[in-house]
């Protein structure tokens, strides 16, 4: 067995790569997808529109089996406004733990991963391992449904997915899901003077945004709740970002509102939405009609993650179990991509290095400790993926 802590080099080099959603993650790709390469493993790259990001896939063993994949995303989120006392993409290494962007959320896992891929390669493997790196998790989920595509047409049809989101290396069987509204109110501006004579946005939006506290209040009152979930137990609404009007003096001629819901496992959230929409269309609009047929809402809505559920003794559940050494799970309220995978019809659980607590803030850090579990991890699934000689 290698000597523990000898994946830290990897992370290294994944925190080097500076892939802020809003940059392209091909540099760090190419590293991956070459680095295989130099051990015999193909590696099959699906890019957004732009051709500017890219998912990675690669098998590593067999490829006429179904596998477990190894999955995480490489885009981290920005450091703006955020005090770190050391460069966040070059990697620090502070007694007991190392810092850097993402190295939490969730490129520490991805490298471990990756630092196990000669392992894995000079094994003869009776179930393959499969690398899965999704692009632009933090904005949206969009990059991980191109690549189950992907698998879907290629009739590649994994065994399992291990979604490597920070969990203490526990175990995470559902996650709520998320998704986000932007939603555009159009007025009629004129002096303040003779209000009567315009439509006030900003009016029009606070009306909408008090529906859906309404909404809210009825979800965490009367629910349904579910007592898995850390708190809060319910669907949440919350209004977020608020923009409009231009002067006291005159009546506001556009506003627009940001909304997020992180719903429970088993809910539509649309039938929210569409509750605020259907008020909107009989109580809002029809008055702000009657002085300029041409205000109103736009609605429009932002990509998200859809809700995870694993049951506790499901076939995927047991193998984590005998990989991680926990004999329960937990459920939490961050969004993940796990969802995706379970919807493709992979069984999924989500179990990685870091603590939630430390992803997206400054000084981001993993400790020595959770990269040695994430080690140990995988090294129990090698002995158990392994042809015994």
């Amino acid at each position: 067995m290698t000597d523990p802590l000898f994946s830290i080099p990897m992370i290294e080099r994944f925190i080097g790569f500076d892939t802020i959603s809003r940059n392209s993650n091909l540099p760090l790709i190419h590293f991956v997808r070459d680095y295989l390469a130099d051990l015999g493993i193909e590696s099959i790259l699906t890019h957004d529109e732009t051709g500017e990001k890219a998912n990675l896939f690669a098998t590593i063993g067999p490829k006429d089996k179904p596998g477990i994949v190894l999955s995480g995303h490489t885009d981290v989120v920005p450091c703006e406004d955020q005090i770190w006392t050391s460069d966040p993409f070059t990697l620090a290494k502070r007694g007991d733990s190392v810092v850097g962007r993402g190295v939490c959320d969730m490129k520490g896992f991805l490298a471990i991963a990756t630092a196990f891929a000669p392992v894995f390669a000079d094994l003869k493997l009776h179930t393959p391992i499969h690398l899965a790196m999704s692009f632009d998790e933090e904005i949206g989920c969009l990059g991980v449904p191109l690549l189950l595509e992907d698998l879907k047409n290629r009739s590649i049809a994994p065994l399992a997915c291990i979604v490597g989101e920070p969990s203490s290396m526990g175990l995470i069987r559902a996650n709520k899901g998320k998704i986000g509204g932007h939603i555009t109110v159009t007025g009629l501006p004129v002096h303040s003077g003779i209000s009567h004579l315009g439509v006030n946005a900003v009016e029009a939006a606070a009306e909408a945004i008090a529906k859906m506290k309404q909404i809210q209040r009825r979800q965490r009152d009367e629910g349904p709740h579910n007592s898995a979930f850390e708190e809060p137990t319910y669907t949440t609404i919350q209004t977020c970002v608020v923009q409009g009007g231009t002067a006291v003096n005159i009546v506001a001629a556009q506003c627009s509102f940001d909304f997020d819901i992180r719903y429970l496992p088993g809910e539509n959230p649309m039938d929210y939405v569409d509750e605020c929409r259907a008020y909107v269309e009989k109580y809002i609009e029809p008055e702000m009609k009657t002085t300029d047929p041409n205000a109103g809402f736009k609605w429009e809505f932002v990509p998200g993650c859809l809700a995870f559920n694993t049951s506790e003794d499901s076939e995927v559940m047991e193998m984590a179990k005998s990989l991680s050494g926990h004999n329960s799970s937990t459920c939490v309220g961050f969004g993940t991509e796990a969802g995706h995978f379970q919807d493709a019809g992979i069984p999924t659980i989500i179990c990685g290095p870091g603590s939630i607590d430390q992803a997206h803030k400054a000084d981001e850090f993993l400790t020595h400790d959770q990269i040695v579990k994430c080690e140990k991890f995988l090294w129990k699934l090698v002995e158990r993926i392994s042809v015994r000689i």
